[in-house]
């Protein structure tokens, strides 16, 4: 009640200042994000009442805001995503990749990391992770018994003998294997939440704070030329994913699996505990059976999808959208092309269809359900996201009105005397911080209207710090609140906060490093981040 009387009283002080108003919206959201004491998505609706009542923005402006360009691209690869997952297509991918990769150590988890990634670029983090793990600790549940059953230590290259001395060096050993065990279990865990974070950034659906950034550019900066689409991010982010992806496996093996190559690889050996685990995952792959015309369909649509976002504008010659429809205007967007693939899993059927007949009990035969039913969407679309995209949204365009983004701008004009690499490098840490004890969507709501005030004040490209700070709002590996993967990797029970804070940290600062390499790389010469571009030098329009 008191907390509600001080909003009261605060809204009707405020309320004379349009700027100042924004700048409460924006700190009270950002509150209520942070504290989750309302679930977030309710919170990105505030604007549709604060926004109006304090005479910003018209209600029909705001409520624009939810249902952008950016969000129907979102549904679209969600619904991608969907079919994926009900055909069970991302579970076959991600068996056979490990049957190719074999169960040695370093190999394994090398396997499990490199399949998380690619999942977590098409389907949600969330998802790929939960799907992972299990697998994870049944193979090496299988190591671990066949080791057990032949009484011997986890030795990877030195050939022991298998004689018990006496009873306390037989328990001694076992309490070597186990820990060795655990060491492994644990940085097997780490390893499948770390890849799906890091996978999630390399595709423009891959996770939401890219959505964020896309949309936030379209709404600040309208004429931006589409400088982001599904095309351009992937040729940045997907070599950065690569190699944050091997820094991280190396960092992971380091600190459970030792530097030993010899027994992280296996050379030389051919145990009977490896085949026994390896019968595991073949075991799994069997029980998919064949792949059925469902699961063909599926991954045809899908490749297609993909292969139509590459194609709709590469950037180094003119794509099919160009040469068909945006002749003159972008009437075509990657949103565009996800509603129309994504449409028809409601069209294509299940199953072959057949013409007539009758089924055994001499009725006809009905038509074969479609690859995905609205049942399904309806339970699996996480349409809190939709609302958060739109309050995001509405925030930047209120900040934009209100005067707010304007007034933020010329505050931080000293900043004009540090270099542009130094700010990024400290905006990125500051990201990867405060994304730690804030969802992500949260963090690149709050943080990318202020950057881009903030560069078009010191004439800084706006994706010189836009670009990688929406990156690292994904970083999220220390804590296990941080993120989904990382709770439902600790929730197995053999991860400390403490293991987790301590891979977490480095990799953190490794995130950091790699991502401001890549966009002072090729980033620079991708989006010709060292010039300040006509599409940013915008005038707010302040509403009086």
């Amino acid at each position: 009640m008191t907390v509600c009387c001080v909003h009261l009283y605060m809204l009707s002080y405020l309320n004379n200042t349009l700027t100042a108003s924004c700048g409460y919206v924006i700190i009270l959201m950002a509150l209520y994000w942070c504290t989750e004491c309302m679930p977030l998505a309710v919170t990105g609706l505030l604007p549709v009442i604060l926004f109006p009542m304090m005479g910003i923005m018209e209600s029909s402006e705001v409520c624009n805001q939810y249902m952008k360009d950016s969000n129907m691209l979102f549904v679209g690869g969600l619904l991608v995503a969907i079919a994926v997952e009900y055909w069970n297509l991302h579970k076959r991918i991600a068996l056979r990749v490990l049957l190719l990769v074999g169960v040695r150590p370093a190999l394994l988890m090398m396997g499990f990391m490199g399949t998380t990634a690619f999942l977590s670029m098409w389907i949600s983090n969330t998802a790929s992770t939960a799907m992972m793990l299990p697998i994870a600790n049944a193979v090496l549940k299988q190591l671990c018994d066949s080791e057990d059953q032949d009484n011997q230590a986890f030795e990877m290259g030195d050939k022991e003998k298998s004689i018990t001395i006496g009873v306390p060096e037989a328990r001694e050993r076992r309490l070597k294997r186990e820990a060795k065990y655990l060491n492994l279990d644990k940085g097997m865990s780490l390893s499948v939440c770390y890849a799906a974070s890091i996978g999630g950034t390399a595709t423009l659906t891959g996770t939401t704070p890219n959505l964020i950034l896309k949309g936030q550019l379209d709404e600040l900066f309208p004429g931006n030329e589409d400088i982001i689409n599904f095309a351009s991010w992937f040729g940045f982010s997907f070599p950065n994913m690569v190699l944050m992806l091997i820094i991280s496996w190396l960092w992971l093996q380091f600190m459970y699996l030792g530097c030993n190559m010899k027994k992280s690889f296996g050379c030389g050996m051919n145990k009977d505990g490896d085949k026994e685990a390896y019968g595991v995952i073949k075991n799994e792959y069997k029980k998919l059976g064949s792949m059925c015309f469902a699961e063909g369909c599926v991954l045809v649509l899908f490749v297609l999808l993909v292969l139509l976002w590459f194609t709709r504008e590469p950037g180094f010659m003119p794509g099919w959208a160009t040469v068909l429809f945006n002749k003159d205007r972008p009437y075509v967007t990657d949103g565009t092309v996800a509603i129309l693939m994504s449409t028809l899993f409601f069209m294509i059927p299940s199953q072959l269809p057949r013409c007539g007949g009758y089924s055994e009990d001499g009725k006809p035969l009905k038509a074969p359900p479609t690859l995905l039913n609205w049942d399904v969407v309806q339970k699996k679309m996480p349409w809190n996201i939709l609302l958060l995209l739109g309050g995001g949204f509405a925030l930047a365009r209120g900040s934009e009105v209100s005067g707010l983004s304007q007034w933020l701008g010329e505050s931080l004009a000293p900043l004009q005397s540090i270099p542009p690499f130094a700010i990024s490098f400290l905006l990125c840490l500051l990201t990867a911080t405060f994304t730690e004890c804030s969802s992500n969507v949260a963090t690149t709501t709050l943080f990318l209207p202020i950057l881009a005030s903030m560069a078009v004040a010191i004439k800084l490209h706006p994706l010189y710090v836009m670009l990688p700070c929406t990156i690292c709002a994904s970083l999220a590996f220390m804590l296990p609140v941080a993120t989904p993967p990382n709770a439902i990797a600790f929730s197995y029970g053999n991860l400390k906060v403490m293991d987790m804070a301590k891979a977490g940290f480095v990799l953190n600062i490794v995130g950091v490093i790699t991502i401001n390499i890549a966009l002072n790389t090729w980033g620079a010469a991708m989006f010709n981040l060292n010039t300040f571009p006509d599409w940013a030098n915008v005038t707010i329009i302040h509403t009086p």
